[in-house]
């Protein structure tokens, strides 16, 4: 089952350029505005505030060190004081946003998906990070910005919006497949499922065969997690893509999109599958030993050795979702960005995200949060943290095989839609899959259309 791997950097290279040539990722920056502000005649805001998602108890530890050390060192020599403030999740950010975009109330640094960015920027709502990103003062230097890796760099540049930068990556995470290493032994493997089929026959097997160290009445092979990023990475998995950035629409409906999602009814109607009852659910039934997979963000690395240890304390790791050819692994991570407020609440902001994402800060952010980090020279400094936690490089390796979700505009609100489509045909296993995706996507379109008649008008 060993697969060939390349170089990741020379692939997430590969990956940016074949990105910025179907129009959505474009490092590329627009002409200099010949009213573009003088950032060297701006003081810095006093008192700025980050809306941010984070929670439990070591990443809220380590932001408060993050955000201490700016405050003592780069926020004290400009005059800047940075306050931190869990705004709730991802969608609760968003919902406020919509809100009061454009007004003085908005937060001066706020996390959010590119899909997200694009909605807020129909309305001309974040800052444009090409207006300082080269100022002479306080720009970032060349060789910092070329330290980024490259597909993650672009990512936040949007030829939607004539190539504006319109937030700045401080991490990245990777859906993956998390197995009980010990159970699958017990079976009689010697190594995870590297295809559907395989996937199956393990997950069949693990019911009618419980882990000798399981605590729970009922084994179970795989618990799916209703989330649209299970969505794109099992259709990645089967070599497909939820949307086609040659004509700009959603393809909710490939045969790929169908296939996968058969193939988890098909799971569901043999009992080897069920879904998730409750939220980190499937973690803490892996965990004691009940269930053989789960599929999830590698940022839950940093969770899953406590929940191990404390459960049925068995070997796991993490590898690819089992795939039709090569594997395409669905890569996001929510950035951060500056809504659009005053010149000098703008460069405040962007004092800290330059702070955020410098390497040696990164290092610190990523050995104690889980996620990757998104500067080269980052990845260079983590060996030893590597070594000794080999699951993180496991799936750190996997970044070779990387691919995203669309960035556009009313992603969220597609988002919901596919949600509630994915939950009914594992539910109820009468419905056929492809007329249930063909009306979703239909949807899907029809809101991306709405979304982009905003932009025209």
């Amino acid at each position: 089952m060993k697969r060939n791997r390349f170089s990741i950097f020379a692939v997430l290279l590969i990956a940016t350029l074949v990105l910025g040539a179907c129009g959505q990722q474009n490092a590329s920056q627009p002409p200099a505005d010949e009213n573009a502000v003088d950032w060297s005649k701006v003081t810095p805001a006093s008192e700025i505030v980050w809306w941010h998602q984070h929670t439990g108890e070591t990443r809220e530890a380590v932001l408060k060190t993050i955000v201490d050390g700016f405050n003592d060192t780069v926020g004290k020599e400009h005059g800047v004081h940075l306050t931190a403030e869990y705004a709730g999740g991802y969608p609760d950010i968003f919902n406020k946003m919509l809100a009061i975009k454009n007004t003085p109330d908005v937060p001066d640094i706020v996390v959010a998906y590119q899909n997200q960015v694009a909605t807020y920027q129909l309305d001309d709502a974040i800052f444009d990070l090409n207006t300082v990103i080269n100022d002479p003062v306080y720009g970032m230097p060349k060789e910092d910005q070329e330290d980024f890796i490259d597909a993650f760099f672009a990512q936040d540049v949007f030829p939607l919006y004539d190539n504006q930068r319109l937030a700045l990556a401080p991490n990245r995470s990777m859906e993956v497949m998390y197995y009980n290493m010990d159970w699958l032994k017990e079976m009689g493997y010697d190594a995870p499922p590297a295809t559907p089929e395989e996937f199956r026959e393990m997950a069949c097997k693990a019911v009618e065969q419980p882990f000798s160290k399981g605590t729970g009445e009922k084994s179970m092979g795989y618990q799916l997690s209703i989330d649209t990023s299970r969505f794109a990475a099992w259709t990645f998995a089967f070599g497909g893509d939820i949307y086609d950035k040659t004509t700009n629409q959603y393809t909710l409906n490939s045969a790929e999109s169908v296939a996968a999602f058969e193939f988890l009814q098909g799971l569901f109607k043999d009992g080897c599958a069920t879904l998730v009852s409750e939220r980190y659910g499937d973690q803490t039934d892996f965990g004691l030993g009940n269930l053989l997979f789960t599929i999830g963000s590698s940022s839950g690395l940093s969770f899953y050795p406590g929940v191990v240890k404390e459960g049925a304390d068995f070997d796991w790791s993490v590898g690819a979702l089992p795939s039709v050819g090569t594997p395409k692994q669905n890569i996001y991570g929510a950035s951060i960005s500056i809504p659009k407020s005053t010149p000098e609440r703008e460069l405040a902001a962007w004092l800290f995200l330059k702070y955020y994402t410098q390497p040696d800060i990164q290092k610190l952010w990523a050995e104690e949060s889980g996620y990757f980090p998104v500067r080269k020279s980052t990845a260079a400094m983590m060996d030893e943290y590597m070594a000794e936690n080999p699951t993180y490089k496991a799936s750190w390796d996997l970044l070779d095989y990387g691919y995203f979700e669309p960035a556009v505009p009313g992603y969220d609100f597609v988002r919901e839609k596919i949600n509630v489509v994915m939950s009914a045909v594992v539910e109820n296993l009468n419905l056929v899959v492809k007329d249930e995706f063909d009306v979703l996507n239909d949807e899907a379109n029809a809101e991306l259309a709405s979304q982009l008649d905003q932009l025209n008008n």
